[in-house]
């Protein structure tokens, strides 16, 4: 059945078109129109309003579905079995498609349990996001988040462990190049891997058709990391002993990497930072925005799911964040979770973007975005691959906002899409 869904305002994936008519048949966008013109004959036109828009669905390129967004994730993780685990990511996936999340990077698991709920979802994909594995982050013994399972150690093993998660169906490559906050014992400041192990595991990658992501916080590691060539930068906190210390020297390699940067943005309003979190934010801020300002290629990579302030439907916040600290216009920061993104992902021309033979993951909002990004949290529908998503007409989005409804569903505000069969 081909489709016709009309909006007072389309977004791309890089700038705006106006109102327009996206037509879309089995899973796939057929065309994007913007000249008015009477849909072909036969489709079914849902028309979600003048005051809608439609994007394509966000991207969030760094979450952790294994992990609850509680106030204890790692210990809540440890006490439950693979069943109960699923159980929890189901959840969480139905949560983030909820809010327009179409397409999350899942940057670390436990015991490959990502792939295990993508397959389940193979014949009904429309439940829950695409997801882009990274199976369990590759770690030095006792290393940052060595309880999911991922510690190598040698380049022998460092590129077997690469080998395996390619065997497996993984389509990224996370390594945990310096410590993390969540890990006892590690240090944010010092790096975990040698300069030529971590060039070992990005050459094995790229032969196999991998992309490489790096959790790095020390300035160090971050060195390390530029040399060995990855791809994705997460997080870019240039750690020393004395917290965050940028350098130009190192920023300007950064600048000139090529690489991406994803940044660890979004977190619910009314949640309070901690002094030390937020002189982090202060120093960090300005280096961020001059990436941006170089032309650096950034996105919001969440890490949704490791505490409470970050469930995994908070990406809209995070893109309020991108244009404010960081200095986007609203354009870029809806390109940083959707056009932007999709490259970060390998999904160029397939997520992120309006155009014929992308994937019909889209987004339905109550507002114009580029005049206020909050509208991003009016869900009004979402689509993926071409089918609405029921889980919008369940539940508010993130903070509260009003529950959307895909063209009739049930829901506490009258529907917004009017369906007519064209004639």
């Amino acid at each position: 059945m081909l489709k016709a869904l009309r909006a007072g305002g389309l977004f791309d994936g890089t700038t705006a078109l106006g109102p327009g008519t996206v037509l879309v048949e089995d899973g796939r966008i057929k065309a994007v129109d913007t000249t008015g013109a009477r849909p072909p004959e036969g489709a079914e036109v849902i028309d979600h309003g003048a005051d809608a828009w439609i994007l394509p669905g966000l991207i969030d390129t760094h979450v952790h579905l294994v992990f609850d967004a509680g106030d204890a994730p790692v210990d809540h993780l440890a006490a439950r079995d693979d069943d109960a685990v699923l159980a929890g990511m189901r959840r969480a996936a139905a949560r983030a498609l909820a809010a327009g999340i179409t397409t999350v990077r899942d940057l670390g698991d436990r015991g490959y349990l990502a792939l295990r709920l993508r397959e389940e979802a193979a014949a009904r994909p429309y439940v829950q996001p695409h997801i882009v594995a990274a199976g369990p982050p590759i770690t030095s013994p006792g290393g940052h988040c060595h309880f999911l399972g991922g510690e190598a150690w040698g380049r022998e093993a460092l590129v077997a462990a690469v080998r395996e998660r390619h065997e497996r169906g993984c389509e990224v490559v996370k390594v945990m190049a310096s410590g993390g906050h969540m890990t006892p014992g590690t240090f944010m400041h010092l790096p975990q891997y040698p300069t030529e192990d971590l060039r070992a595991v990005v050459d094995e990658a790229h032969r196999l058709g991998m992309r490489t992501a790096t959790h790095v916080h020390s300035a160090e590691a971050t060195a390390r990391v530029l040399d060995a060539g990855f791809d994705t930068l997460e997080h870019l906190t240039f750690f020393t002993e004395d917290g965050p210390r940028p350098t130009s020297p190192l920023v300007e390699r950064v600048i000139g990497s090529g690489a991406t940067v994803s940044l660890t943005v979004g977190r619910l309003p009314g949640e309070p930072l901690s002094p030390l979190l937020t002189e982090c934010l202060r120093r960090l801020c300005p280096t961020w925005a001059r990436l941006h300002r170089a032309g650096v290629a950034i996105t919001a990579g969440t890490d949704a799911g490791i505490c409470r302030y970050k469930p995994h439907d908070v990406l809209p916040y995070a893109v309020t964040d991108l244009a404010g600290p960081i200095g986007m216009t609203p354009a870029q920061a809806l390109a940083a979770v959707t056009s932007v993104a999709a490259a970060a992902c390998a999904l160029t021309g397939v997520k992120g973007c309006l155009k014929a033979g992308a994937d019909a993951d889209l987004l339905v909002v109550g507002g114009n975005p580029l005049h206020d990004l909050t509208a991003l949290r009016d869900v009004r529908c979402v689509y993926r691959i071409g089918h609405q998503a029921d889980s919008v007409r369940a539940r508010p989005a993130a903070g509260g906002g009003r529950p959307g409804a895909c063209g009739g569903g049930p829901g506490p505000r009258r529907p917004r899409g009017v369906r007519v069969r064209c004639r």
